[in-house]
């Protein structure tokens, strides 16, 4: 008797798995009824049990018992999401790799199309568009997404740099995994770890395709959430911006993206400096002194085009590190916005706008103990 080789999967599916207890089941299933009869062989499925306190590791093993093809990690100690990430990556044997978080799903649908453009296109990064979800069932657009049109074929970020501006999150990239390795990229740990790794990927591809169709689902308002969740691990994010620009200086001496990067970086830190959701008033200022830092350290040598209006001003003040200006600053606009009535502020898709297009809003979840 002939042993056939196992065939190499094209797509790895890595899911890890913390406190989703009431969501789970629906992620699984929407991967598992969404893979074609005839492409079984073709993805792989890992799912990452981050020894999670809920009963998500009972329901991964009562999962694989009438899904025999799942394959389960079960980690001995919680490391949260970017190592559990990173511990599904180690298993995988896929061509490319697709984080899915484990509270989110994908529409049907989804997986044939990914394949069929990952055979056609052949891409370092595939870039795919997403929608958010609320339990009410509302579903928004997500401002960066108009970022994504008119790609067509592959093309390197040199050609569509807007693509720096979309959502700088693992899960809306499938990846080719020799050439993750080959840029020497992994998930550190702490919160916001999306920003040393989504950035690097689009600036070393060679080939970027995008995949201008929803094929993920984003949930919205689960408790836990980075966007609306108060606490000082916030400050992760400056030791996140601390790596994304040493691996920028050990891989692209000569300063490219250099600038794109700091004024995204500053954006964002301005978004998380002034979101009530994130930061307790006590520790604004001390956000706001580590953010002047920042922006001293990581200036362009010669300088930057600064955005016009109240975000230009902020961008000034952070540079002068005018902590109490900023604040009379940021009472004016909040007690404006009031005058104004609801009916003239911005709704939730405009206010995410202004964070997506603008600030690189890190749509993540807390995972595990105080990593996300």
């Amino acid at each position: 008797m002939v042993n056939q080789p196992t065939p190499t999967p094209l797509l790895s599916i890595v899911v890890p798995v913390y406190g989703v207890e009431a969501y789970l089941g629906q992620c699984l299933d929407s991967i598992r009824t969404d893979i074609p009869a005839d492409e079984t062989t073709a993805v792989e499925v890992i799912a990452v049990d981050d020894a999670s306190p809920d009963r998500c590791g009972q329901l991964l093993r009562e999962y694989t018992a009438d899904h025999p093809r799942l394959r389960v990690l079960h980690l001995d100690a919680n490391v949260g999401l970017g190592p559990a990430r990173n511990a599904g990556l180690d298993v995988a044997t896929g061509r490319y790799v697709w984080f899915v978080d484990s509270d989110d799903r994908l529409p049907p649908g989804t997986i044939a199309v990914v394949l069929d453009r990952l055979r056609a296109d052949r891409p370092d990064v595939m870039m795919v568009d997403h929608l958010r979800v609320h339990d009410c069932g509302r579903r928004e657009v997500d401002a960066s997404s108009r970022l994504l049109r008119g790609t067509t074929g592959v093309a390197r970020l040199t050609d569509r740099p807007q693509l720096l501006r979309v959502q700088h999150t693992a899960w809306n990239k499938v990846v080719r995994r020799e050439f993750m390795a080959d840029l020497g990229l992994r998930f550190h740990p702490g919160w916001y770890e999306d920003i040393p790794f989504s950035h690097p990927l689009l600036i070393g591809a060679e080939r970027i395709s995008v995949l201008d169709r929803v094929c993920y689902l984003y949930r919205q308002g689960r408790q836990g959430a980075i966007t609306s969740t108060r606490s000082g691990r916030h400050f992760d994010a400056f030791e996140q911006y601390d790596r994304l620009f040493a691996w920028l200086r050990q891989r692209h001496t000569e300063g490219r993206w250099h600038v794109e990067l700091f004024d995204l970086m500053v954006n964002h830190f301005l978004v998380v400096t002034g979101n009530d959701d994130r930061l307790h008033p006590h520790l604004r200022r001390e956000f706001f002194r580590r953010v002047a830092a920042h922006y001293r350290r990581y200036l362009p040598s010669g300088g930057y085009p600064r955005p016009g209006g109240v975000a230009g001003l902020k961008h000034r003040l952070v540079g002068r590190d005018s902590y109490l200006a900023y604040a009379a600053l940021r009472r004016a606009h909040r007690l404006a916005g009031r005058l104004r009535g609801p009916a003239d502020t911005a709704t939730p898709t405009t206010s995410a706008a202004a964070e997506t297009t603008t600030g690189h809003k890190s749509l993540v979840r807390t995972h595990g103990n105080g990593s996300r």
